[in-house]
């Protein structure tokens, strides 16, 4: 259960940096969306859906490793 927790926590954000790509690469191609008022405006729109995205993955990743890192470090202390 914990698992399937954490890959929803983690699809979430990579739709967003999906969508966030797909707004920039529409903004080059000239494919405006009628939902942003200005073409710049949703370059910046995808750039930051891109950012929010990708930072929640990488704190996830870094958070895990830190937290397995010391529990590596606590079970070597036992044994010794």
């Amino acid at each position: 259960m914990n698992r399937l927790i954490a890959v929803l926590m983690l699809l979430i954000p990579g739709v967003l940096s999906a969508y966030g790509i797909k707004l920039m690469r529409d903004t080059l191609f000239n494919d405006f969306h009628p939902i942003f008022f200005h073409i710049g405006i949703q370059f910046v729109a995808g750039f930051l859906f891109f950012l929010i995205g990708i930072s929640f993955i990488g704190g996830f990743i870094v958070y895990r490793d830190r937290k397995k890192q010391s529990e590596k470090r606590k079970n070597m202390d036992q044994d010794k």
